[in-house]
């Protein structure tokens, strides 16, 4: 482990901070996975948007997220299907047909269990579906389990 409870091989693969864009309109879900953030022994940063658009905004450093040192790429896009404005499927869809947002991993996150939601999302290139959890407990161990996956495990593409 290196100093601050961050594993070693987390540190020696990207030698900074990572950074998760959270898009999720219902605060009550933004502030289970802020938790479940703020115990990671991982130097995780998240970003919280509430709607697509701002996601858009927030990756293409566009509008009130302009500054790259303040909103910086991130590593990880955990992304709700239903949220206002626009929802997460005409996000990922734009995601992935802009060359220099494809390559962002993207894990869908949401309450939805629908069959046409998982092989829509799969469809437009998600990396992950998982549904959320309604007790709160194991809504904590499903964020546990991403960082986990996400930042001990998987080898993340880098970041411009």
């Amino acid at each position: 482990m290196a100093d601050g409870g961050i594993p070693m091989s987390f540190m020696n693969r990207t030698g900074r901070q990572a950074y998760v864009l959270l898009a999720e309109d219902n605060e009550p879900d933004q502030r289970t996975v802020q938790r479940g953030f703020a115990k990671a022994k991982l130097n995780i940063k998240l970003f919280v948007v509430e709607n697509g658009e701002e996601c858009l905004a927030f990756l293409r450093n566009q509008g009130p997220y302009g500054d790259v040192q303040t909103h910086p790429r991130p590593d990880l896009l955990l992304l709700d299907i239903n949220m206002p404005r626009m929802d997460g499927r005409e996000t990922l869809k734009q995601i992935r047909a802009d060359e220099h947002l494809r390559t962002l991993p993207v894990v869908i996150l949401t309450t939805s269990d629908q069959e046409r939601d998982v092989l829509a999302s799969y469809a437009n290139g998600a990396n992950a579906f998982i549904t959320k959890p309604v007790e709160p407990e194991r809504f904590m161990d499903t964020v546990r389990r991403l960082e986990e996956f996400w930042f001990e495990l998987v080898v993340l593409p880098p970041t411009r």
